[in-house]
């Protein structure tokens, strides 16, 4: 069960080794600090690599080597919030989701979707321009999309910039369908199944009722 707080002794990620390894001994697990006591990257991470003044990026940078390890999901799945996911329990949550009408993409999602999926991916940019959009209107429509599950972060670009290109942690990110990163790890079973499965390791992984958790994955 987890239970470190950030200033705890349990504080253990300290690398981007430490935080993949909290990422798949969780399963699934938001970024930050959220209403389940000590559920998230953020908790966990020692607070000396949470910010730092020596340039270190701690997390925030981390998170690129996290979607590099191919077998992890990055998007804002949980609660419309940045969460990680191993293939395995991403595959029961996209089982489960993509079951709901609620998260059935439609008009102008369908199109951003759609158009993802020609492309193999597309920055936030991309879909901006494509689909005509503010940045604020865009960021909720793919959010949209990421809690249905129909998306998730492909990879990230490091940006360097100003006169001697230096890099401060600003990045780009692209989007792509999560088929596309896990195509061999879909493995067929019911929308409840995949709920159930997915209840009971959060339940085992924080303790929390059921009726909390469900907020989570509804």
């Amino acid at each position: 069960m987890i239970n470190n707080k950030k200033n705890g002794e349990r504080a253990g990620i300290c690398s981007p080794e430490t935080m993949v390894a909290a990422i798949r001994e969780a399963g699934i697990i938001p970024f930050f600090e959220n209403a389940i006591d000590g559920y998230s990257i953020e908790e966990k991470t020692a607070p000396e690599f949470w910010f730092t003044a020596e340039g270190e990026l701690g997390p925030w940078d981390w998170k690129i080597d996290a979607v590099r390890e191919g077998d992890i999901a990055y998007g804002k799945f949980l609660r419309g919030k940045s969460a990680f996911a191993t293939a395995t329990l991403f595959r029961d949550l996209m089982n489960w989701r993509r079951s709901l009408p609620k998260y059935q993409p439609e008009g102008l999602q369908a199109d951003v979707l759609k158009a993802i999926r020609e492309n193999g991916s597309l920055t936030s940019a991309e879909v901006r321009r494509m689909a005509g959009l503010k940045k604020s209107a865009s960021d909720a429509l793919l959010t949209r999309l990421q809690m249905g599950t129909w998306i998730v972060i492909g990879d990230f670009e490091r940006k360097f910039r100003g006169p001697n290109l230096e890099y401060s942690g600003w990045q780009l990110a692209s989007w792509c369908p999560p088929e596309d990163l896990f195509e061999n790890q879909w493995n067929p079973c019911s929308p409840e199944e995949s709920r159930d499965r997915l209840l009971a390791r959060l339940k085992e992984v924080t303790g929390a009722p059921d009726a909390l958790l469900m907020k989570y994955l509804g």
